[in-house]
């Protein structure tokens, strides 16, 4: 059986210039970087504005398991099961980042024969723009060190200073550091910090950027610090918008490149769903409802994580509206949430899987809770056994819906005609009853909406808050943080706050520890659990197996 990579490389690529013509994108909108890869630039947004959108559908999942559960290898297949039963799609998907590639995670490019191409250079530097949006943030912390170094006029108390420093890449030994010793020659000295790329709020901007006077505007509106006397001070009033978004420039455009079988797929922006709100930019999704009848796109993590907040901050931002949204689930994961070891997840085991397909049935109902219809993908294996798909759907006919098995890691776009199929007709069957609404209203307070996450999407009886964070709620509702969505970062493994809860949790309450404004992405992030804005290397990093021969081939990436 080939590996992932082996996969990869056996496949005869399509010229972009090719694919970006299947779609009516002329030569001149892009920006080549080399023969299959490119940026979809600004003229091909302003030619096709005026062109009626095509249907969104988002991929979602249950709550990750050691077992995978193929979101992004089913977001892919999708898109090439859609060109097999004849449909114009699309497919839009984020970015890879460093730190899960070289950790214990993977990529984020699918898997199989239902990956997006080339997989080498997508899961490594891709066109640079995860280096871009680190250069941006350090460009902004350094100024911000450089303004209390040459006088600080604007009389910022370093205790006080909330943007950290980034790097795409696990590192625990940055979590927490010290900056500025050595004498007054090299700065003021105080505690600092770094967090990985992906969950920097410079990242979060990219994604929710409409153009780029609006990237250059919610980069200047970054709350950075506060000064002595307790006034806010944003990236605007050290004057570091401008060159932030210079940075940006290139980054800012989507990326087009291909699946296995050559169709195509936008790739752009890449936040984290446990630490951020895990979608794919606003323009990038933008752009692909323009070209295709069908867009695809996946949120990242299970939906209590990903999806809620496509639905509630992406979607409320952008004012999109999706047409399906499909849960992917595996009997092996759903047996995870059983109780069964990773060990013995290949062997039989119904009465397990009767005990965790509570999570499916869960993460259904979210989801039909936003007015949207909701289709199951199986993603199946070959130790599925009969009796356990029996049970699959007998849990969907009560649920009351529809589902269908996916092939496509080990079929591609055919293995997934019958998901496809599937998708296509709920949608037309249920256009005039689809009335998608966020869960809760804006206008609400922060509190009520955290509330609302917690009770209507995670279950939990109610949210308790540390003494820090009703602190940072006073100062944050000081700001005018209350007309603001909500995004929590907790854990992905557990509809709780614990991860070791899994299934359906019940009787337990969510405990924010703290929150923070971004106030330049536009959403407070309420700190739930112990969450790591740093990831660090397990004991075995992904890294030790990756390796690049004299021709310059890699091997050992998947």
């Amino acid at each position: 059986m080939l590996t992932d990579i082996e996969i990869a490389q056996s496949t005869k690529l399509r010229p972009i210039a090719d694919v970006a013509g299947d779609l009516g994108i002329q030569e001149d909108e892009l920006e080549f970087y080399g023969k299959y890869k490119a940026k979809l630039n600004e003229s091909v947004f302003a030619r096709l504005k005026e062109r009626p959108d095509g249907k969104l559908i988002l991929v979602t999942a249950i709550n990750p398991t050691p077992a995978g559960e193929g979101k992004t290898t089913t977001t892919a297949g999708l898109g090439q099961a859609m060109a097999k039963i004849g449909k114009n799609a699309i497919i839009a998907l984020r970015e890879p980042s460093l730190g899960p590639v070289f950790g214990i995670k993977g990529g984020a490019a699918g898997g199989g024969y239902a990956q997006v191409l080339p997989m080498e250079d997508i899961n490594l530097h891709f066109t640079g723009d995860m280096h871009a949006i680190t250069s941006a943030n350090n460009l902004c912390c350094a100024m911000l060190d450089n303004h209390m170094q040459q006088g600080n006029a604007l009389g910022i108390d370093q205790r006080r200073i909330l943007i950290k420093r980034c790097l795409d890449m696990n590192d625990r030994a940055l979590r927490n550091i010290l900056v500025g010793l050595g004498g007054k020659v090299n700065g003021v000295p105080r505690e600092d910090g770094f967090i990985i790329t992906v969950a920097s709020e410079v990242m979060a901007i990219l994604c929710l950027a409409a153009d780029m006077q609006d990237l250059k505007a919610r980069l200047g509106n970054i709350l950075i610090a506060y000064t002595y006397d307790g006034r806010p001070v944003y990236a605007r009033d050290i004057k570091a918008e401008g060159a932030m978004a210079a940075l940006l420039k290139d980054a800012i455009n989507p990326n087009l490149v291909q699946t296995v079988e050559g169709t195509p797929a936008v790739m752009h922006g890449g936040p984290f769903a446990n630490i951020a709100h895990g979608c794919n930019s606003v323009r990038a999704t933008r752009l692909a409802l323009k070209l295709a009848d069908y867009c695809i796109t996946e949120a990242g993590f299970g939906s209590d994580l990903g999806a809620e907040k496509f639905l509630d901050i992406k979607c409320r931002m952008a004012g999109l509206a999706p047409s399906c949204v499909a849960v992917v689930a595996t009997v092996r994961a759903l047996k995870y949430n059983g109780g069964v070891p990773k060990a013995e997840l290949a062997e039989e085991n119904v009465e397990a899987l009767k005990k965790g397909i509570v999570n499916l049935e869960a993460h259904v109902e979210n989801m039909r809770k936003y007015g949207v219809p909701v289709v199951v993908a199986i993603n199946r294996f070959h130790t599925d056994t009969a009796a356990e798909l029996q049970v699959i759907d007998d849990c969907c006919r009560k649920l009351g819906v529809d589902y269908a098995l996916s092939e496509v890691f080990a079929k591609g776009g055919e293995g997934g005609m019958e998901l496809a199929k599937t998708i296509c007709s709920v949608i037309d069957r249920e256009k005039e009853n689809t009335h998608f609404a966020p869960i809760y209203p804006i206008d609400a307070a922060i509190e009520d909406k955290l509330k609302a996450i917690a009770g209507d999407i995670y279950g939990a009886d109610g949210v308790v808050f540390t003494n820090q964070a009703l602190k940072s709620l006073k100062e944050i509702k000081a700001l005018g943080g209350d007309s603001l969505p909500v995004c929590i970062a907790k854990t992905q493994y557990s509809l709780s706050d614990d991860p070791k809860l899994l299934g359906r949790p019940a009787g337990f309450r969510i405990t924010i520890r703290d929150l923070k404004l971004s106030s330049g992405a536009g959403f407070v992030v309420a700190y739930a659990g112990d969450i790591m804005t740093m990831p660090g290397l397990p004991k075995v990093p992904s890294a030790e197996k990756i390796d690049v021969d004299e021709n310059n081939v890699i091997h050992g990436l998947f």
